[in-house]
């Protein structure tokens, strides 16, 4: 049989197979050829006097390591308009190392009963696909859920945006735990613990992941800084016309790119996260990328 695995725990693995739900564990050849099973993951499974064991593991297409997560379609970043508000610069770096690996980027906002997110949707609409949901009433959830049907998907997000009320209306099935904001803190409650994927009616799955309190590139994928402007989608139509070109888009006199953030046709808060990113990407060192790669 072949299938896709939805959930794990230690060495368990629960895979949705045409023929239903099967916990299994991995065969030990796939231990010595260094291959670990993660959600996402299309499988081959075999009974073996009555115990269902994972034979082999497909290509996988992209994969990324926290959490683990393997064959996305869309990544869905999950952001609040206020408690908490958004970090963009995170956001940023995000979306780019999603593009890098070839996973499309859907960004959502919510709480919008409580701030609106216009301000926040102009700097992305046009780039990526943006939505803005009300949790409470509903209000656009149908218009992400056709966005996001029919592809493997997964929300992430800091803690106590909503994913998981998000999820809830996406699909009601799922039963996700939601959790309130500490009005000590003022931070969310991570009530995600472990990534589970479920089924969308109308076909696709998705997935909840648990928050992300903090993130690095390095943690992804090293994304080389000659790569890097291609990972910002809106610098495109502007990269060709430098007046160098091994042009860096960060300080050189004729850049197209730079032309473009001052005529206000690249957004400035994109540009000085793409200066961050590069000055990052410009500081690694030979062997920080063989250990990341490891």
């Amino acid at each position: 049989m072949q299938g896709v695995i939805i959930s794990s725990f230690g060495d368990s693995f629960k895979v949705l197979t045409d023929s239903g739900e099967y916990t299994c564990r991995a065969r030990g050849v796939l231990r010595q050829k260094d291959l670990c099973p993660i959600c996402g993951d299309r499988v081959s499974v075999e009974l073996e006097g009555g115990e269902a064991v994972i034979s082999d593991i497909f290509p996988r297409k992209n994969e990324i390591v926290r959490p683990p997560l393997a064959n996305l379609d869309r990544l869905v970043f999950v952001l609040s308009t206020v408690d908490p508000v958004p970090n963009l610069r995170m956001l940023d770096k995000f979306t780019a190392v999603s593009v890098y690996k070839g996973i499309a980027p859907v960004i959502v906002f919510t709480k919008t009963d409580r701030c609106g997110s216009e301000k926040y949707e102009d700097i992305y609409r046009g780039i990526f696909p943006v939505f803005s949901v009300n949790n409470i009433t509903g209000e656009g959830t149908d218009e992400l859920f056709n966005e996001l049907v029919g592809s493997f998907s997964a929300l992430t997000g800091n803690s106590g945006v909503g994913k998981s009320s998000l999820l809830n209306r996406l699909c009601p099935e799922a039963g996700a735990e939601t959790g309130e904001i500490s009005r000590k803190l003022r931070r969310g409650r991570n009530t995600t613990r472990r990534t589970e994927i479920y089924p969308l009616k109308g076909g696709g799955y998705i997935a909840d992941t648990p928050g992300f309190a903090a993130f690095s590139t390095d943690r992804y994928d090293i994304i080389f800084k000659d790569e890097l402007a291609d990972c910002f989608p809106e610098f495109g139509d502007f990269i060709g016309g430098c007046r160098f070109p091994d042009c860096s888009h960060t300080k050189e006199q004729g850049c197209a790119v730079l032309e473009a953030v001052k005529s206000g046709k690249i957004r400035q808060s994109r540009h000085l996260s793409y200066c961050e990113m590069y000055e990052e990407a410009r500081k690694i060192r030979p062997w920080e990328i063989r250990d990341s790669r490891r």
